[in-house]
């Protein structure tokens, strides 16, 4: 199955793919990273010359934005690897597919270390637990349909099995090891919302917020603060470090009754 980002090369580090122009004027059941499909649509468009014109012409390659990852599907002819890959690293994907948001996949547990949080981290972990609550715990549902919606599966799956593979099973048992296996769904549900980053799109299922605003940038926050929040239906804890230690905690109703203090202190403040 081709994946996001596929590609050919004619043997002399000239590549074939289809930008974000083109991409839109895609059928919804053909794929802009099907390896025949881009030949088909590209000889059509007369963009290939006649000895390019069949794909056993031309080498087959696919490539993660987020890894840098490269792979070789077909070399068909002179291997051109180094100067694929080094046109590959400085893509602009803006030019490719606008929707999403290329950087490095963040470990929260292992690229930054952390001993306390803030009283803004706990206000953004009572946002978080509000969230979970009006998409009822799916936020898994909730990232993948909206994405769904506007990119290529390709795309979707290619991005969310790289976050996936680079951090969510990882943190997800460190998690587990610290506490138990009572908040696995909860650290999913975290890693749903971090995967979220990945793409800016102006609505998100499941709630009715400011357009182009991504209701899981609380959670995004917190992960990018190097905190992993869990809950296990009644307790709400934040994780830091290799070791997944709990280095925050409280219970849902307290977590609630902190916000609305804050509100009131907030309407209090406004009214001075």
């Amino acid at each position: 199955m081709c994946k996001f980002f596929s590609c050919m090369s004619n043997g002399n580090g000239k590549l074939f793919y289809l930008d974000a122009e083109q991409r839109a004027t895609v059928p919804t059941d053909d794929s802009p990273d099907s390896h025949s499909f881009i030949v088909e649509f590209l000889a059509k468009a007369g963009a290939l010359a006649k000895s390019n014109k069949t794909q056993d012409k031309l080498n087959a390659w696919e490539y993660s934005p987020l890894t840098k990852d490269l792979v070789c599907d077909a070399m068909n002819t002179k291997d051109d690897t180094k100067s694929v890959k080094k046109q590959l690293d400085k893509m602009d994907w803006s030019q490719v597919v606008p929707q999403l948001n290329i950087k490095e996949v963040f470990h929260p547990l292992r690229d930054k270390q952390r001993c306390k949080v803030t009283e803004r981290e706990i206000e953004l972990l009572r946002q978080w637990d509000s969230v979970r609550d009006s998409v009822r715990d799916s936020v898994g549902d909730s990232v993948w349909d909206s994405v769904w919606d506007s990119v290529w599966d390709s795309i979707r799956d290619s991005v969310g099995y790289s976050v996936w593979d680079s951090v969510g099973d990882s943190v997800g048992y460190s998690v587990r090891d610290s506490v138990g296996d009572s908040v696995g769904y909860s650290v999913r549900n975290s890693v749903w919302g971090y995967t979220s980053s990945f793409f800016e799109l102006k609505q998100w299922k499941g709630f009715e917020h400011e357009e182009g605003v991504n209701p899981f940038q609380c959670v995004i926050d917190l992960w990018e603060a190097g905190l992993v929040p869990s809950f296990d239906g009644k307790t709400w804890r934040i994780h830091a470090g290799k070791n997944a230690k709990v280095i925050f905690e409280i219970s849902k109703k307290d977590l609630n009754k902190k916000g609305k203090e804050n509100e009131r202190y907030k309407t209090r403040k406004k009214s001075t």
